[in-house]
């Protein structure tokens, strides 16, 4: 996740010089502050469409939110035509309400125990009790869109899950497989995380009645920068240190997830030390870490990981230039700046 504060200046000239303060997360998010707030109020008020006896589990899943980061992108992508209303609020619930419930059952796949400083719904309650709700969580998802006058709400919102859930599937099939995670590797992620950043801007824009070149170019952003954040995590989980990721780091080794850094080692190496990767994965224990990290080092896969990062930042920078200025394409260049500075901040751990 996305640290609260940064004091790192981002490196792209276009958008905030070596000068500039660096931007927080907190700045960037408190314009929209008053969004944010409704957005939360209304997913703590979802707990009253659950069965009595599932409320226990919907408010411990939807009170323990984190940075909101696709509410955040709905609010500044209907800020580009203007201030963001209710309809806005709700889409953003719903997409929320959506990545809560993939998180509810990736922590039963990955065996997570912790959750945002919280005991994990699985640890809490177990897997059984944790899939269901998963599924009660996108059903109710469901239901706020279908309340939508328009069925293209509804439409977006089940195809974006249907998205999701089929990249979960292919990075489960591909795990520990490092030709298949090497050919998708980026389709995978861009599925799996990029459709929801992807969703939130391009239902912002249709609720905002946007022209179509623009809600395109909106969607074009919410897919490259969720699938630059999802490069970024891949990257802390190797790279970072566990108090700045503020996580146990590893832990996608340990699923046998193939992260694009591994995967660039594994191209780049000696056939001795691929088979050694691919040993040291296989048959994974939480002291082969050092060793891996070790390859990694040896072939330089950090900075083409960054550079990876970097470029996909600014083709999402790019793809906002059919829009006019506005407070909203302001904070979403902002958005994409501050993640170049996290990603500039991993080079100095």
């Amino acid at each position: 996740m996305l640290a609260a504060e940064s004091k790192v200046v981002s490196s792209n000239a276009g958008h905030a010089s070596d000068n500039d303060p660096a931007r927080s997360w907190k700045i960037i998010v408190e314009p929209v502050e008053p969004f944010l707030q409704a957005v939360t109020r209304q997913l703590i008020g979802q707990t009253r469409n659950f069965d009595p006896q599932i409320v226990p589990y919907a408010e411990h899943a939807l009170n323990n939110g984190g940075k909101h980061l696709r509410p955040t992108l709905v609010a500044l992508a209907a800020g580009c035509f203007g201030q963001p209303g209710e309809s806005h609020v709700t889409a953003a619930v719903i997409i929320e309400m959506v990545h809560l419930a993939t998180l509810v059952h990736d922590d039963v796949m990955d065996e997570a125990l912790i959750r945002r400083g919280s005991p994990t719904v699985a640890a809490k309650w177990g897997n059984e009790i944790a899939v269901l709700f998963g599924d009660c969580l996108f059903a109710q998802a469901l239901k706020l869109a279908s309340d939508f006058p328009t069925t293209e709400v509804c439409r977006a919102v089940s195809l974006a899950t249907n998205t999701v859930c089929s990249g979960e599937i292919l990075q489960t099939q591909q795990r520990r497989n490092f030709t298949a995670a090497r050919h998708d590797y980026f389709r995978v992620i861009e599925m799996k995380t990029g459709e929801l950043f992807t969703l939130a801007c391009d239902l912002a824009a249709f609720l905002s009645g946007a022209a179509p070149e623009q809600r395109m170019a909106l969607r074009k952003f919410g897919t490259v920068v969720g699938t630059a954040y999802q490069v970024y995590d891949d990257c802390v989980d190797l790279f970072g240190t566990e108090a700045g990721a503020g996580k146990s780091l590893g832990t996608d080794l340990a699923k046998g997830k193939l992260t694009w850094p591994i995967l660039l080692a594994w191209e780049r190496a000696a056939a001795a030390d691929r088979q050694s990767l691919e040993n040291l994965i296989q048959n994974w224990q939480p002291e082969n870490f050092t060793s891996v990290k070790a390859l990694l080092k040896k072939y330089e896969t950090f900075q083409p990981s960054v550079a990876a990062i970097q470029q996909l930042l600014e083709q999402a920078r790019q793809s906002l230039i059919p829009l006019p200025p506005s407070p909203g394409k302001s904070g979403l260049l902002a958005l994409a700046d501050f993640l170049g500075q996290q990603t500039n901040a991993l080079v100095v751990q």
